[in-house]
């Protein structure tokens, strides 16, 4: 913890319940009755289903939150879709908050042309790989894949739904939305402890003619078991050997330093509101909150900043042929083009549905959504898959799943 941290962890304090604050106002502008913990959609954007949204199921602060949505279809199906569809079903899932934006603007969408209904809880990765383990939901989505042993034991399958970005995010004033420069070397010193000064010279070498303050770094990382810091570590991991050695990677890990914000909303609130910190969230959540992003180096030695033609160009160079169940990480890529920290979220079913009817379901929702989500995907700033990848997944579910 750096010299400021008395004073850091007392803003921490007053800042917890103002990112519960946020999350109740971000729900209500997006139409939602109640709380949604990283919950960050385009809410200019975001299409109301005509029944509204509103929560799967929630508890109180200090239990876990489950983060839902649910698509109201208030419209008689066999109106809109004659009597052939007038027996909706209900898809539940759970994970990845990475996701939930861009999912709930398929579903919203999916729910008005099909009267078909998701019911999504964004409770992070861990939680939903948990939860399709137990068999409680009809997917889960996580943003780190299972490994082939899991997978078999449990007797699931994986594929990729959507690729997105994460970004460096920071509070330092004076500094704008892809001034500052960083390495992976520098940003993993940063995490690891080790560079505890804004105008460390590792900073000020790499920003000449930016102000930086002789200031302690606060940094901010995840509290919770979250599919963001799986590859937020795995990169980290790849261009620090010390901070491999020492740390490595996964949905939760001992972090040498800092303060933990649960989700990807504490998280934002902490830096929002911690002069002279550090984070990491994901892209659409910095963007509509306004945050001040960093510019990466890249594997080429580029400096980018994020956007949605860099996530693009890492995944083009993502060798999916050869990836045993999709089982790739897109850190680090190669390719001029390419954002070092690039990510997917996988959604996860079971080979031998529990539910056949759910399962055919939940196919039939992402199938619509590869073919017809592309233009929400991007209103995000989140990556379609190519059709490519898209057949090969459709493949892929024909050959491994029993539907």
């Amino acid at each position: 913890m750096t010299s400021d941290a008395p004073a850091a962890t007392a803003v921490a304090a007053a800042v917890e319940p103002r990112a519960e604050e946020a999350r109740v106002t971000i729900a209500r502008r997006c139409h939602a009755t109640a709380t949604f913990g990283s919950f960050h959609c385009n809410t200019a954007s975001l299409q109301r289903a005509p029944g509204g949204l509103r929560p799967y199921r929630s508890e109180t602060r200090g239990t876990a939150v489950f983060k839902t949505i649910a698509i109201r279809v208030a419209v008689t199906a066999a109106v809109l879709f004659g009597a052939a569809s007038a027996h909706a079903t209900d898809i539940t899932g759970a994970g990845s908050s990475f996701v939930y934006p861009v999912l709930s603007k398929w579903s919203a969408t999916y729910a008005e042309k099909t009267g078909n209904r998701i019911n999504y809880q964004s409770i992070g990765s861990g939680g939903g790989i948990a939860q399709i383990k137990a068999a409680t939901v009809d997917f889960g989505a996580s943003d780190a894949p299972l490994s082939a042993e899991d997978l078999a034991k449990f007797g699931l399958g994986q594929f990729p739904v959507v690729v997105g970005g994460i970004v460096p995010v920071i509070n330092v004033e004076g500094v704008k939305a892809g001034q500052l420069k960083l390495t992976g070397e520098v940003l993993a010193d940063i995490y690891l402890g080790k560079i505890t000064k804004w105008n460390d010279p590792a900073l000020a070498g790499l920003n000449p003619g930016v102000a930086l303050p002789a200031k302690a770094i606060t940094v901010v990382h995840r509290s919770d078991g979250s599919g963001t810091s799986y590859n937020f570590t795995n990169y980290l991991s790849k261009v620090s050997p010390e901070w491999k050695a020492k740390v490595g990677f996964g949905t939760s890990v001992p972090w040498p330093t800092g303060l933990g914000g649960k989700g990807n909303e504490g998280v934002s609130a902490y830096v929002s509101q911690i002069k002279n910190s550090i984070g990491y969230v994901e892209y659409a959540y910095a963007l509509q909150n306004k945050m001040t992003y960093t510019q990466m180096q890249n594997a080429a030695g580029n400096y980018l900043e994020p956007n949605a033609k860099a996530f693009a160009a890492a995944a083009a160079t993502a060798d999916w042929a050869g990836a045993k169940d999709f089982n790739l990480i897109m850190t680090n890529a190669p390719g001029a083009d390419a954002w070092p920290i690039t990510a997917t979220t996988w959604a996860i079913m079971y080979k031998q549905a529990k539910n056949a009817e759910h399962a055919k379901a939940a196919f039939d929702f992402f199938k619509w959504s590869f073919e017809n989500g592309q233009q929400q995907a991007a209103s995000l700033d989140y990556v379609a898959l190519p059709k490519e990848l898209v057949d090969r997944i459709e493949n892929y579910w024909k050959t491994e799943f029993k539907q």
